[in-house]
């Protein structure tokens, strides 16, 4: 004796072709975003921020090895018994605090600026 059992994965509707945007409450029509000014402008700030802080950073690091093993300047005393090289050692490490602090704030900014593109997207300004 066999039971036929239906469940709700075996009732599939058949998918609506016609609609090409989301709707209200739907998932971000990201392609749109994609094709905004504001987005487009909140890309280029953010690169036009990142990448001379990120060539700034490596070559600071990057720099120490360099100067230590090629050069002697940070190898004479700057004060006392404390080379030069003890000195720019230690400014790394303030300059990575530093450095993630502002990024911080700039991406607050950053965040707030998605956060409306986002919105102007929910209302529906992007199609």
């Amino acid at each position: 004796m066999a039971i036929k059992t239906e469940t709700a994965l075996n009732k599939t509707k058949p998918l609506d072709k016609k609609k090409t945007t989301p709707q209200k409450g739907g998932p971000p029509n990201y392609s749109a975003i994609a094709e905004s000014t504001e987005f487009k402008s909140l890309k280029r700030k953010k690169n036009k921020f990142i990448l001379p802080i990120t060539i700034f950073f490596l070559l600071s690091y990057i720099l120490l090895p360099i100067l230590t093993s090629y050069t002697t300047i940070l190898n004479n005393n700057a004060f006392g018994d404390i080379a030069w090289v003890w000195i720019y050692a230690l400014s790394l490490f303030v300059m990575t605090w530093v450095l993630c602090m502002v990024y911080v704030r700039r991406a607050n900014d950053f965040d707030k600026e998605a956060e409306i593109i986002f919105e102007k997207e929910k209302a529906g300004d992007y199609k």
